[in-house]
């Protein structure tokens, strides 16, 4: 292995420690979920997901539970704090 690929890998393992230099604008993630498979889409701050609850609320177990794995890498739900 070279040089440069060794301290682009130690880069990278900084950069997965220091989580709050990372901020994600938008992304899509497929959830299995316990009874359905729903996809979760954030988009500028934006959350949606193809839930039903998520439809009647504006939130559900599918995004919180996202937020919670990403925690400050994107803007949290304004209806409530984790």
């Amino acid at each position: 292995m070279d040089s440069g690929l060794i301290g682009k890998i130690e880069k990278a393992k900084r950069y997965a420690e220091e989580r709050d230099r990372i901020q994600f604008s938008s992304f899509e993630a497929h959830i299995k979920g316990e009874n359905n498979d729903h996809t979760v889409v954030y988009d500028n701050g934006k959350w949606s997901c193809t839930c039903n609850y998520f439809q009647a609320h504006g939130i559900c177990a599918h995004t919180m539970g996202l937020e919670l794995i990403l925690e400050d890498m994107v803007t949290p739900h304004e209806q409530i704090t984790i």
